[in-house]
């Protein structure tokens, strides 16, 4: 992803244009191993990145972590499934502004209930719902971009002349830099609440009892029973 500063708001419009993302429908039906995952994810998410690099965009040490942290269910048979693919594909772009432990607040919700689940509704329904809209979200995106560079354009018009152009394009970035910091912010008190819910035995969003809780009532009734026996 480049953007040309000397024609920005062509460069910015192109690279809004090539924008894309992975649909549900091309990604393999059959289970693959840990190579052909990454290789699949590096191919189609390349246009989402800064620079490219020879290094894989999600790595086999990146994949075994979120495994072993339960970040995604763990592969059978070291084979991942196209469920595995739509949800590193989610971990892809959230982890670029979100701590992993948020990341894994937002996902538990959706494994939980729909990965590997039978009925005609599932984790593919879901991905394709959400980036189905993406079309007209980057339209609105654009706009919002386009004003925000126009109005900096107008901005240090008293600047001396061989600073003006950077002090307009900082003001910009600015003001780029304020909205994702806002909605970042947002972002993070919704993943608070989430967590709260959970904590609270609140937690609406959750449809299989926490393991932990279950586990800590198991032996509070195995102590109860106990002393029952004894007090008789």
């Amino acid at each position: 992803m480049t953007i040309d500063t000397d024609n920005l708001i062509n460069s910015i419009t192109s690279t809004f244009e090539r924008m894309t993302y992975i649909d549900a429908d091309d990604i393999p039906g059959i289970d693959l191993y840990m190579d052909q995952v990454t290789a699949f994810l590096d191919e189609r998410l390349q246009k989402s990145v800064r620079n490219k690099t020879d290094e894989r965009l999600m790595t086999k040490t990146m994949i075994n972590n979120y495994a072993k942290n339960d970040v995604i269910p763990p592969p059978v048979k070291k084979k991942y499934t196209k469920e595995h693919i739509l949800v590193l594909i989610m971990i892809f772009y959230f982890k670029s502004f979100l701590q992993i432990n948020d990341i894994k607040e937002l996902l538990d919700p959706l494994t939980e209930s729909y990965f590997n689940n039978n009925s005609d509704y599932g984790l593919g329904n879901i991905y394709k719902e959400i980036f189905d809209k993406k079309g007209d979200e980057l339209k609105d995106i654009l706009k919002d971009v386009t004003d925000k560079y126009e109005a900096s354009r107008t901005s240090f018009k008293d600047a001396p002349t061989d600073m003006r152009e950077y002090l307009q394009l900082y003001d910009f970035i600015c003001m780029l830099g304020c909205d994702v910091f806002v909605k970042k912010l947002l972002i993070e008190k919704i993943v608070d609440s989430i967590k709260n819910r959970k904590e609270t035995g609140t937690n609406k969003y959750e449809t299989r009892p926490d393991k932990a809780a279950v586990k800590a009532a198991g032996k509070e009734s195995a102590r109860e029973s106990k002393k029952g026996k004894e007090d008789k």
